[in-house]
């Protein structure tokens, strides 16, 4: 396998943000003049697919180019046999990674809102895991359970663990291993009690088992527009994509650049490769 930089988008919670974080990611690194490959794991919803085709439509209806990745996307397994679909998922995904990492710099693989044999395997996959989360204690359950009088962090939850082992199926296969990010999304915009909670339950939890934290995406509108037109705020710039820029675009791309910049995606070769703690077992 080529040395192409796999991202992968990863949350067993819908509504996170996951599609417009991938989709973000890729318009960026094609930017930037990287060569991209994209793999929806997220069957049948199939968010990320929808979005490619909306951008697709656009740019024969408009009259325009716009850059696009190398696009798969990859179902389950049709074998009622637990064994057979396994195998025949895990054969599919090492397949089709293998053909993209050969022509491209970066892939980036969008995974389902819920837990599924696939999205765990593609878990495995990752250099840079993302996880977007909504800003509140409803989706922090996903990754550990916390004391509600003292905020205390009581113990990692499934997903958490999920992303542990999935660390180790990494570093046994290749002896490769997953910089964990995790994206604060909808931040508000007025500091909360909610919000400093949340940083500091964040920042012991990260500490415990291993990953970075990054600023998100506030609550836009324009992420809903623009999903319609299968544009990002990166491609605003054309003045044919018939959405006039305010001051709310401005700051909402400030947030993706934020992102862009946490994650090093302007120094490919320099990723860090462990957040401190990632080699303490959750538990």
């Amino acid at each position: 396998m080529s040395q192409a930089h796999i991202v992968v988008i990863g949350n067993q919670k819908g509504g996170s943000g996951k599609s417009t974080t991938a989709m973000h990611l890729i318009v960026s690194l094609l930017n930037r003049g990287y060569s991209v490959g994209s793999v929806d794991l997220d069957d049948p919803q199939a968010t990320l697919s929808r979005y490619l085709e909306n951008r697709r439509n656009f740019m024969g209806s408009a009259d325009m180019i716009l850059s696009m990745p190398e696009h798969h996307t990859l179902a389950r397994s049709i074998y009622d046999n637990r064994a057979l679909a396994h195998g025949d998922e895990l054969a599919r995904l090492d397949s089709c990674i293998q053909s993209l990492a050969a022509t491209n710099d970066f892939i980036v693989i969008d995974t389902p809102g819920s837990d599924s044999h696939l999205s765990q395997v593609g878990h495995s996959y990752a250099d840079t895991l993302v996880t977007p989360m909504n800003d509140s204690f409803i989706d922090l359950d996903l990754l550990a359970k916390v004391d509600p009088e003292t905020h205390e962090v009581i113990r990692p939850s499934g997903y958490a663990e999920m992303v542990w082992e999935q660390k180790k199926a990494r570093a046994i296969r290749d002896g490769g291993q997953v910089d964990w990010i995790v994206m604060r999304n909808r931040l508000s915009t007025i500091g909360s009690r909610n919000t400093r909670a949340m940083e500091e339950v964040l920042g012991a939890l990260s500490k415990r088992i291993g990953f970075r934290i990054a600023p998100g995406f506030g609550e836009r509108v324009v992420f809903r527009e623009l999903f319609l037109k299968g544009l990002t705020l990166l491609d605003l710039r054309n003045s044919e994509s018939g959405i006039r820029m305010n001051m709310s675009h401005v700051a909402a791309r400030q947030e993706v650049r934020a992102l862009l910049t946490t994650i090093g995606l302007d120094q490919p070769s320099n990723y860090p490769v462990m957040a401190e703690g990632s080699g303490t077992h959750p538990l």
